[in-house]
């Protein structure tokens, strides 16, 4: 693909896990004299929006329009996200409040480009919210183009088969970027999209390209998928569709943090869909993005005008 296709008319719906991701920067000079730890001077806090929250961030970073449907607490981090998404024009966040929650949150401290911790804060969302967000859903799905299902297997997504049933029903495209190793829930969508070490957990291990394809196509086959895209970091991409496999590979570069490059991937291939684009040409133009997020630190994104310029390198 030589031309990209406008964005700016393209409708995502995305739902699932949402969480902050805070980053405490600074620098290490000393041990620590209580234990055989170093210690952290923190000079800088940053805060991103994490999960399907970067999912939809990438969505509005490449010009299209996303909705995002999610659940938080009731709480100082869940109000940080929210007011995080008002900053995207092209965002509208839709979030459930829970009071019987915390807003997850993924804390990370990086001294001089390298992570040194990460510490989680997750609790599962109740019925009742989880109820009202599939009640929404049904009135966001007919607003949208693709639907996208990013779970993160914090329990937001209890509903997942009935919205993926809803949407197939609706005629509308559903991406899933799936967690575990209970693969029969995503049965019917559009798209999976695992990472290496995903897949390797539900389809096991593979010694050759050949043994990988028959592995894909019989988990394809058995979840009804239209296709099954498996990414796989140094290796680039595998598309793979009836008795079709495309490989992409991927393009030398520094990498700096691959956190949040699944989120780029899905939220472009949405994108690139919902603008006409074939399932090889999404394909192509998601690796180039994830290629280009790979190169900044943290949860990040990719502009639209970034894609073209790596497309004319």
């Amino acid at each position: 693909m030589s031309v990209l296709p406008e964005f700016r008319n393209a409708k995502i719906l995305v739902v699932g896990d949402v969480m902050l991701d805070r980053y405490w920067f600074g620098d290490v000079c000393r041990i620590s004299p209580e234990a055989p730890v170093p210690v952290l001077k923190v000079e800088r806090i940053e805060e991103r929006p994490g999960g399907a929250a970067n999912v939809a961030r990438n969505i509005a970073a490449l010009g299209a329009q996303a909705t995002l449907l999610s659940v938080v607490g009731d709480d100082e981090a869940g109000a940080c996200l929210e007011k995080l998404l008002r900053e995207h024009a092209n965002l509208t966040a839709l979030l459930h409040r829970d009071s019987s929650i915390s807003t997850i949150i993924k804390l990370r401290a990086i001294a001089r480009h390298q992570q040194l911790l990460r510490i989680d804060f997750e609790t599962p969302p109740s019925h009742e919210v989880l109820n009202a967000k599939l009640a929404d859903f049904r009135i966001q799905l007919p607003l949208a183009d693709v639907v996208i299902l990013s779970d993160y297997g914090k329990g937001g997504l209890a509903h997942i088969a009935e919205m993926i049933r809803l949407a197939r029903a609706a005629g509308k495209p559903v991406l899933v970027d799936p967690k575990g190793d209970d693969y029969a829930r995503y049965c019917g969508a559009t798209l999976l999209t695992p990472n290496r070490s995903e897949f390797r957990e539900v389809a096991g291990r593979w010694k050759t390209e050949a043994e990988l394809n028959i592995k894909a196509e019989k988990l394809r086959t058995e979840l009804q998928l239209d296709a099954l895209l498996v990414t796989r970091s140094e290796d680039g991409m595998s598309l793979y569709r009836a008795n079709e496999a495309l490989h992409e590979p991927t393009q030398t570069r520094e990498v700096f943090d691959v956190s949040g490059a699944g989120d780029t991937v899905i939220a472009t291939l949405a994108v690139m869909l919902a603008s006409g684009a074939d399932m090889p040409d999404a394909v192509r133009v998601a690796n180039r993005a994830a290629g280009i997020v790979v190169g900044k630190l943290g949860t990040a994104v990719v502009s639209r005008e970034e894609i073209i310029q790596d497309m004319k390198a």
